[in-house]
């Protein structure tokens, strides 16, 4: 009695590529948004507060669509880490305002009790 061979395991290439008929086995692409909200969230955090609002709408909505894809579309770790990043960035764009408003208060109030 002889055994039938089975599918060798050391075939470079066990399962069809991409796009020629077969399953496809592995990761989902990327949203192609997904980098761009995570870049934008770290130069809000880092250089440039005012770029976090958008980090934070982009963000936003980019996971709404990566939930609705049903797994078709990948990148939501990173897509929430820049939402995250533009939160607390956007934060940070609204506790600054707010010190320069009052900073531009107590010199107004500085000036007007001199005079």
């Amino acid at each position: 009695m002889s055994q039938q061979p089975g599918p060798n395991p050391y075939d470079p290439r066990p399962y069809p590529a991409y796009g020629q008929g077969g399953p496809f086995y592995g990761p989902p692409p990327d949203h192609p948004q997904a980098t761009m909200v995570l870049i934008l969230g770290i130069l809000g955090l880092v250089l440039c507060q005012a770029v976090s609002p958008f980090a934070w709408v982009i963000g936003g909505r980019v996971r709404k669509e990566i939930a609705a894809s049903n797994g078709t579309l990948g990148g939501g770790q990173m897509v929430t880490i820049g939402w995250v990043l533009g939160i607390v960035g956007s934060c940070l764009l609204l506790a600054l305002l707010a010190l320069f408003v009052i900073y531009i208060v107590i010199i107004i109030v500085a000036i007007g009790a001199s005079a």
